[in-house]
C-alpha cells in the first residue's frame, strides 16, 4: 500500500508550495523575520530594510574594502530587477558592471536607492507570484533570488559594523 509521503515525493511539491516557500524567504531577507512565526535564517530584528534604515548617507558611501554600503545596496536592487526579467523571458544579456556604478550617496539619494530597493523587492514578490509552469532554470533563478541577497544583506552587515 503506497503512502501519503511515497505518493508526494514521486510528484514533488507544487508550484504554490515552491513560490509560497521561496516568497517566504525572501520576505524574511528584506522584511525580518516575522514575530510570532518560525525563523528559516535569520536572527530577528535583521533584514535588507531594517539594516539599511540603520545606516546614514555617509556611512552608506564610506569605503569597506573596495566597496561601500550603497554599492551593495544598488547592486542587490539590479540583481533582483534583472532576475524578475529573466524569470519572466528576458534572452538579452545584461551589463553587470551597470549594478555597481552607485557607490556613494547623498542622504536623498540614499532615502530614493532604499525606496527601489522596496520596489524591486515587491515586484520580485510578485514576478514570483505570477502562474506559470515552472522550469528548473527559473527555479534555479527563483532561488538565486534569495540566495543572492542573503548574501548582500550579510556584506551590508558587516560594511555597517565596520563604520
Amino acid at each position: 500500500m503506497e503512502t501519503a509521503q511515497a505518493r508526494n515525493e514521486q510528484k514533488g511539491i507544487s508550484s504554490k508550495v515552491f513560490v509560497e516557500s521561496v516568497a517566504y524567504l525572501l520576505r524574511e531577507t528584506f522584511e525580518g523575520s516575522p514575530e510570532g512565526q518560525p525563523r528559516a535564517y535569520l536572527d530577528r530584528g535583521v533584514g535588507v530594510f531594517i539594516t539599511l534604515s540603520g545606516i546614514s548617507a555617509d556611512a552608506a558611501s564610506k569605503d569597506f574594502h573596495g566597496t561601500t554600503a550603497a554599492a551593495q545596496t544598488e547592486h542587490a536592487k539590479f540583481y533582483l530587477d534583472r532576475l524578475c526579467e529573466f524569470i519572466n523571458g528576458r534572452t538579452e544579456a545584461v551589463n553587470w558592471e551597470d549594478s555597481w556604478l552607485i557607490e556613494t550617496v547623498n542622504d536623498n539619494e540614499w532615502a530614493a536607492l532604499q525606496g527601489s530597493v522596496r520596489k524591486a523587492y515587491e515586484n520580485a514578490l510578485k514576478c514570483l507570484a505570477e502562474e506559470r509552469q515552472w522550469t528548473e532554470l527559473q527555479v534555479g533563478m527563483a532561488m538565486g533570488l534569495v540566495a543572492h541577497t542573503a548574501y548582500h544583506l550579510g556584506a551590508i552587515r558587516q560594511i555597517a559594523k565596520a563604520n
